[in-house]
């Protein structure tokens, strides 16, 4: 698990919000807003289990994209929209990239682990902690990178 990889990551991620112009999702699917607003709420689960590594304590970490959707309504509004999570998303993201700076061998740590997204990924084992940061950094950030570029309105033909 490489820190600085995971730091640009984020940058790609955060220059894509802050390029804005989003268009409404296909049905189904979800919006800019609630994009920013799962990836941050998953920051702060990410966070949780990192502290608990360092600290030795046992955890579990479940990333459950769209069922809790109304819960990122919520944060939409908290936030006040796409300016307002962008900002919460920084902080979000910092605060797991310092704390990944500071995981070394504790990375080898084993986590019950559920990610879900799609066709792409599909974990429910226990993974050393460092690896299911790896696929943050490999497959989560680049599927959600992918859903945002997939949102901006394009440009009409004269």
């Amino acid at each position: 698990m490489d820190a600085a990889e995971l730091r640009r990551a984020y940058d790609q991620v955060l220059a894509e919000v802050d390029a804005g112009g989003f268009g409404p999702p296909p049905e189904g699917q979800l919006s800019a807003e609630q994009i920013v607003a799962h990836l941050a709420a998953n920051d702060e689960l990410m966070s949780e289990a990192t502290e608990a590594v360092l600290a030795g304590s046992p955890f579990a970490y479940y990333d459950l994209d769209t069922i809790h959707r109304p819960q990122l309504d919520a944060l939409v509004s908290e936030c006040g929209g796409l300016d307002g999570l962008a900002t919460l998303l920084r902080a979000t993201s910092q605060k797991l990239c310092a704390l990944a700076d500071r995981l070394g061998p504790a990375a080898e740590t084993p986590v019950e682990t559920v990610l879900r997204e799609g066709f792409d990924l599909d974990v429910d084992d226990s993974l050393p902690w460092g690896r299911a940061l790896d696929l943050h950094i490999r497959v989560h950030l680049p599927l959600h990178l992918t859903q945002l570029r997939s949102l901006r309105r394009q440009p009409h033909p004269a």
